[in-house]
């Protein structure tokens, strides 16, 4: 059997690229900047940073990526967004432009903002299934999850004031997605959760 090589990929248009590659890099994966289509082909995994999801949207289709990012994550390879990344991958958005694109994928719906603009963005530490102890999360305008579809696995959540709950880590097959940015942090466990998600989906492919 041929053991294929994990080659990662940061989507390169706008946002934290630095850091994703950063975390990547200190876990000893290739990595590999992802700015046009045929970048996109030299990768079998891929995340999609955070920034501004509006933004990423416009400057992705203007290099004509769109469309050779919905057929990645069609094809199955292992991706992951965080924060405006999670908005690209979620199949519904809430309080979005009317003219934003997404990639979609992730069986969710997000609202954009949900928990205010820059001056409420905060840190809070999340318990996180099969993490050994809680991450602590930085959250910048970031988004949350209203719905999940039934094949989609909530990893974590967080409590708002009233009381209710909202999910801000899932899964759904080969898709990962964080409203929060573990790139800003020292703890890698979210990006190595993803190196061996990755990992796993290239060995069954």
């Amino acid at each position: 059997m041929v053991t294929l090589l994990l080659r990662v990929g940061v989507l390169a248009v706008q946002g934290d690229v630095r850091e994703h590659i950063n975390s990547l890099t200190s876990l000893s994966v290739a990595v590999q900047k992802v700015r046009n289509p045929e970048e996109l082909k030299t990768v079998n995994a891929l995340v999609i940073p955070g920034g501004e999801s509006t933004t990423i949207s416009m400057l992705a289709k203007r290099v004509g990526l769109m469309d050779p990012l919905r057929k990645f994550v069609k094809d199955g390879f292992a991706v992951y967004g965080s924060c405006a990344g999670m908005i690209m991958l979620a199949d519904e958005i809430l309080d979005g432009r009317s003219d934003q694109e997404t990639i979609g994928g992730l069986d969710i719906t997000v609202r954009r903002n949900a928990f205010g603009r820059q001056v409420d963005s905060f840190e809070t530490d999340l318990t996180v299934k099969d993490f050994d102890k809680s991450f602590r999360a930085i959250f910048i305008r970031a988004p949350w999850v209203e719905r999940v579809g039934e094949s989609v696995e909530v990893l974590a959540a967080v409590t708002t004031e009233n009381g209710s709950q909202h999910p801000v880590m899932v899964r759904q097959g080969s898709v990962l997605a964080t409203a929060f940015h573990p790139e800003l942090t020292n703890d890698n466990r979210v990006h190595e959760y993803f190196v061996q998600m990755a990992k796993s989906v290239s060995a069954a492919n």
